[in-house]
C-alpha cells in the first residue's frame, strides 16, 4: 500500500493529463488511444527494468540518482521550452506521435528519476521476501493502470476546453513541466553536493 500511494504521488496519474493533451490534444482519438496506450507501456517497462536490475544498472555504469535526476530535468526542459514558444508543432505527426509516447510522456514524466529511485528503494525494502515484491509490482500496475485510464479518457476534457483551451493548456503544461525541470535538476546539483 505504500509503494502504490508513493508512485501515485510521483507519477501523478491525473496531472499528466493537461501534458498529454497539449502534445497530443488536436489529434485524433485513435492517435490518442494509440500515444496514451504506448506512453504507458514505456513507463511501465522501464519501471519495471529498473524494479528488477536498477540498482545493478546504476552500479554497472557509475550513475547515481542525482545524474538521472540532471539528466530528466534538462530534457524535461527541452520539452517545456517547445511547448512554451509553440514549436513542437512543426515536426511530422509519425515523429510527433512516436516521440510523445517515448519522451516526455514515457519517460522522463512517467518514469522518471523520482519514480525510478522510489522503486529502486522499495526493491531494496523488500530484501528477498517474496510478498513485498508481490505487493511492488502490484503497485506498479496499479498506478500504470491509473496513468493510463487518466490519458486515455482525457478525450472527454478536450470535449470541454475546445481549440482555444488546447493551446492554453499547453503553455500552462509548458510552465509547470519546466518548473518540475528546474526542481529536477535543483535536486541533482543537492545531491552532487551532499554526495562529494
Amino acid at each position: 500500500m505504500e509503494a502504490t500511494i508513493t508512485l501515485v504521488v510521483i507519477m501523478d496519474p491525473p496531472g499528466t493529463v493537461p501534458v498529454f493533451l497539449s502534445l497530443v490534444g488536436r489529434k485524433t482519438p485513435l492517435a490518442r488511444a494509440r500515444a496514451a496506450r504506448q506512453a504507458t507501456l514505456v513507463s511501465l517497462l522501464v519501471i519495471s527494468l529498473f524494479a528488477i536490475a536498477g540498482q545493478a544498472i546504476l552500479a554497472y555504469l557509475g550513475i547515481g540518482i542525482p545524474a538521472l535526476q540532471g539528466a530528466g530535468g534538462l530534457l524535461l526542459l527541452l520539452i517545456a521550452l517547445d511547448l512554451l514558444t509553440g514549436r513542437g508543432g512543426s515536426e511530422p505527426e509519425v515523429v510527433e506521435d512516436v516521440n510523445v509516447a517515448l519522451v516526455p510522456l514515457g519517460t522522463p514524466l512517467l518514469a522518471g528519476p523520482g519514480a525510478i529511485a522510489a522503486t529502486i528503494v522499495f526493491v531494496r525494502e523488500a530484501s528477498g521476501h517474496l510478498g513485498a515484491y508481490t505487493a511492488l509490482a502490484a503497485a506498479i500496475i496499479v498506478v500504470h493502470l491509473l496513468i493510463y485510464l487518466s490519458m486515455r479518457y482525457s478525450g472527454l476534457v478536450i470535449r470541454l476546453i475546445r481549440e482555444s483551451g488546447i493551446t492554453l493548456l499547453a503553455k500552462i503544461a509548458g510552465l509547470l513541466l519546466a518548473a518540475i525541470a528546474v526542481e529536477l535538476v535543483a535536486n541533482s546539483v543537492r545531491g552532487f553536493i551532499a554526495g562529494g
